[in-house]
């Protein structure tokens, strides 16, 4: 039995619907799915019984059309194994990894921002996150064993086909007091990674300290849920606790209205509804956010007061913000703490691999160093985990390139964390303690780390004018995409090397007059390792392959960036260059793409 299931950590997808066609609503899958569902569920249950005699696994998933299926298949194979199974049925992936962390590991069905006929598995552990690449290499090795095995999956389809009927009623009965658990232990989480303390007293001070700043000057937040699980998530509830006008548009389970992927085509919806309701006098209405399917995963919109308008703003622009906002609020709780710490503490953010460079001057700026990744969300975390174990302070992390934030202890993209880093930046302003001394406001600190005038009176539009500038190619252009031949990508690589580095020579003028190129420097991202100034291109493998040019300052200025997907059949590309220069982006864009695709057809 052969499967086309794409196994990275970030998750094992594939098109589930029963048609083949990426874009079927149906909810049926084939008998041939079913087997293969079931054996990875055997494949996990095998691993997480080696770690604890006796494990509990949360099983959850998105709102997929064939969601229920692959659940209640993995629901039988694991009940016949006799693994307790805390079974949620839809729910966010940051609320279920929140959750994972009182039982022994998770399986979470999803395909994340893939269109609507695709779906895919997630595994975890109890640390927060999914599986890092060692660890799902194992169970990729025993699912490609066994789905070749005519025992295991005679075996299998026994298991699955024998569960006894009232185990599974039992379970889904206890669904909706597992999901009462969740949705507890997940606003009490969140509440820990907004504020950035595990000390109750604290956390209670920042959101009383929101909640009255909004009582007094009325904060509004739109939300298109596009049918996703953060349908059945906090959103709501939290966002009202703390005195936020809360709206929300395609809110029911499954209501799917349009593509999934939270990339500006698709903020559209948002940004109508925002100025509809701007139309009807809602004009504390100034955020809005659109998560995909899985709801981990959340881009934004903003009121432009000066356009008049709602804006989308870039993927790259958001996590832009929310370093900035992180690393300015850890600057503030040390001033209000009166602390010591932010002089010793070694600072630092985890990014990937094609973040743009305006990251590296946003660290600069708060001295905090920035470590880079291979592409994929586990890689990242990972990351960071690695800085920390080596002293460093990370509070904030992400794949820039798809937007969003991780912020430590998550260990996955959280939307209501992106937002509430907005929020802190727009709300939390100048003070005068008990003791007469002035606390400056996060955008104030930004304004004095990098010598920009500081007006009490402003708006994200102005925080956004602050950033450094830089032209960046969006993830999902098409543009930002390649169909290639070549499946072995270090081959790939070291032809392309060869055309550029003939085309380096006798394009280097050309490329000094025209952009200031003087000098460039290959960079792989292989999983946590970023290799500098790499001479063997093809070393990158199948991770990130970076060619970054410099300056006559020697000051980096630009690069180029290649990968094949984890979790789609494509070959991705960018530039970033800095400043608010289209035309070299678009150009070296287009001279990275012709030489790959030349080096394709050698």
């Amino acid at each position: 039995m052969k499967h086309n299931m794409i196994t990275s950590a970030s998750g094992w997808r594939k098109v589930f619907a029963c048609s083949g066609d990426e874009k079927d609503n149906t909810p049926e899958i084939t008998e041939e799915d079913k087997i293969l569902v079931g054996i990875a569920a055997d494949v996990f249950s095998d691993y997480i019984m080696e770690k604890t005699s006796n494990p509990t696994v949360i099983l959850g998933m998105d709102t997929r059309p064939t969601g229920r299926v692959i659940a209640y298949t993995m629901l039988r194979l694991l009940m016949s194994k006799k693994i307790a199974v805390n079974y949620t049925g839809i729910i966010a992936a940051p609320e279920i990894m929140a959750y994972s962390k009182t039982v022994d590991g998770f399986i979470y069905i999803s395909a994340s921002h893939n269109p609507i006929g695709h779906n895919g598995i997630k595994f975890g552990l109890n640390d927060g996150g999914v599986l890092n690449g060692e660890e799902n290499a194992k169970l990729v090795k025993l699912l490609n064993e066994r789905i070749n095995s005519e025992s295991d999956i005679e075996r299998v389809k026994k298991l699955i086909a024998t569960c006894p009927d009232e185990d599974i009623d039992w379970v889904l009965t206890e669904s909706v007091a597992v999901m009462r658990e969740a949705s507890s232990m997940y606003h009490s989480f969140s509440k820990q990674v907004i504020s950035g303390t595990e000390n109750i007293a604290r956390q209670n001070r920042l959101f009383a300290q929101i909640r009255q700043n909004v009582l007094s000057n009325p904060f509004g937040i739109v939300c298109d849920m596009n049918g996703s699980a953060r349908t059945l998530s906090i959103d709501s509830s939290f966002f009202r606790e703390c005195g936020i006008n809360y709206f929300s548009i395609n809110d029911k389970p499954g209501e799917i209205n349009h593509a999934i992927i939270p990339e500006p085509e698709n903020l559209l919806w948002c940004a109508a509804e925002m100025e509809r309701l701007h139309e009807e006098g809602h004009t504390e209405v100034q955020l809005g956010y659109m998560p995909d399917c899985d709801g981990d995963r959340g881009n934004i919109v903003y009121w432009n007061e000066k356009e008049n308008k709602a804006l989308p703003i870039s993927a790259q622009e958001v996590f832009a913000l929310s370093v900035l906002a992180e690393l300015a609020y850890e600057s503030y709780t040390n001033e209000l703490e009166d602390s010591s710490t932010s002089s010793t503490e070694k600072r630092a953010v985890a990014a990937n691999c094609p973040t743009s460079m305006r990251i590296d001057e946003i660290c600069r700026a708060f001295g905090a160093e920035l470590f880079r990744a291979e592409v994929g969300e586990a890689n990242v975390v990972n990351l960071a985990r690695k800085k920390r174990e080596e002293g460093y302070t990370v509070r904030i992390l992400g794949e820039g390139s798809n937007g969003g934030n991780i912020t430590h202890p998550a260990a996955v993209r959280d939307p209501v964390n992106t937002i509430f880093a907005l929020i802190k930046l727009l709300v939390l302003r100048d003070t005068i303690d008990e003791n007469g001394r002035t606390i400056k406001g996060l955008f104030h600190i930004w304004c004095d780390a990098t010598a920009h005038e500081y007006n009490d009176d402003f708006t994200l539009s102005d925080v956004i004018a602050t950033l450094p500038v830089y032209t960046t190619t969006g993830v999902a252009e098409e543009r930002a995409v390649l169909k290639i031949k070549t499946t072995d990508h270090s081959v790939l690589k070291a032809k392309f090397q060869k055309i550029f580095e003939y085309q380096w020579k006798t394009q280097k003028e050309v490329l000094f007059q025209k952009y200031g190129i003087v000098a460039y420097e290959a960079v792989a991202t292989v999983g946590t390792e970023e290799i500098r100034n790499l001479k063997d291109f093809s070393k990158s493998g199948k991770g990130g392959l970076k060619i970054v040019f410099y300056n006559q300052d020697e000051v980096p200025c630009a690069f180029i960036w290649m990968r094949g997907s984890g979790t789609e059949p494509v070959f991705r590309v960018m530039s970033d260059v800095k400043g608010n220069n289209k035309a070299e982006e678009a150009k070296l864009l287009e001279w990275e793409r012709q030489m790959i695709l030349k080096a394709d057809k050698i």
